[in-house]
């Protein structure tokens, strides 16, 4: 009884790894959400199509784009008192109040009227606004504005606006890898914008290797491939001002904004790559992580199990320099 037992385990083990290995590689691209998209995901057939995909992500912009008139995050900045929410503006909305209240203040989504008038916004812009218009702004700034009464999102002043951007890509993420693994699909790479989610293997067992970008070095940095990574299970995302910026004369502004002061972030960090469980965690706090000094970033990070990081920062002689933690040193596969 023991010999046949073993046999049927055998077999059933070979039938399992020629399954595998009979797995195809498929790959998705498109554009959405201002940005362009890739899955890349292993199987025996084409399961999941880009039409799908389009849609899920259609929906989620019908939700939360700033850059579509009839969506329903427009709908409540132009709301008097607020408006309820559809499922998926509720989830980042609940995990928006969570990041904002770890960070004490740091991530904000209520920041929409000052990355409009910084030039960031849906609408182009002339000039930089000068102090008096920061200062009328301000009292129209800030998530105590904001309370949840079950999925009514409830303002306090009809001035008050809300931009998810620097979570609701990251939230897209998990939702089209959440599609993917109710269809069945174990093994893949998803990327929206360059914030990514992993899951599983490649059929011969090897991990999926990710590239990680950072800036060059000297005043004036292009961008680089600082380290590869390889994962089985996870999210990465990154935050950075020397990408995405404005300038006008001699005077750069970075687009993360400081809810706090009205004005574009000028501490020493340049970019945040996070990794953590799931996407939206990890976009929701790289955007935090920029706006605090190094030594603070790092015993935030160290004080939340469930993230790790890499940080690349200027000097005060104007060097660059990185940092990381022991559990994203562990990620890296060129160490």
């Amino acid at each position: 009884m023991f010999r046949y037992n073993a046999i049927v385990l055998l077999i059933s083990l070979l039938i399992l790894i020629l399954r595998k290995e009979y797995q195809q590689q498929y790959f998705i691209h498109g554009f959405a959400q201002g940005t362009d998209y890739t899955i890349k995901y292993f199987a025996r057939d084409s399961i999941v199509t880009k039409n799908a995909v389009d849609s899920i992500l259609s929906q989620i912009d019908s939700s939360m784009s700033l850059y579509k008139p009839y969506s329903l995050i427009n709908k409540l900045n132009a709301s008097s008192g607020g408006l309820q929410l559809d499922p998926h503006f509720l989830k980042v909305i609940k995990r928006s109040f969570e990041i904002t209240k770890s960070t004490k203040g740091k991530f904000d989504i209520t920041v929409k009227p000052l990355v409009q008038v910084w030039g960031f916004g849906a609408k182009p812009i002339q000039d930089f606004p000068d102090s008096l218009t920061i200062k009328q702004i301000l009292p129209c700034v800030g998530m105590k504005n904001l309370s949840l009464d079950g999925s009514f999102l409830r303002k306090t002043k009809p001035c008050i606006q809300v931009d998810v951007n620097g979570i609701a890509q990251g939230y897209s993420v998990d939702v089209v890898a959440s599609y993917l693994l109710k269809k069945g699909v174990t093994s893949f790479v998803v990327e929206i914008g360059g914030e990514l989610r992993i899951k599983g293997t490649k059929p011969d067992g090897s991990h999926f290797r990710i590239g990680i970008e950072g800036p060059g070095d000297g005043l004036n940095p292009e961008p680089a491939f600082k380290h590869v990574i390889e994962l089985s299970n996870g999210a990465i995302t990154t935050s950075g001002n020397y990408r995405k910026y404005l300038q006008q004369g001699s005077k750069k502004i970075s687009h993360l904004i400081d809810p706090k002061t009205g004005y574009p972030l000028q501490n020493s960090i340049i970019s945040a790559t996070l990794y953590a469980k799931d996407a939206i965690t990890a976009d929701g706090y790289d955007n935090a992580i920029m706006a605090m000094e190094v030594n603070e970033a790092m015993t935030f990070i160290k004080s939340h199990r469930d993230l790790e990081a890499y940080i690349i920062y200027r000097q005060k002689d104007g060097n660059i320099s990185d940092t990381l933690t022991v559990g994203f040193k562990k990620l890296i596969a060129d160490r």
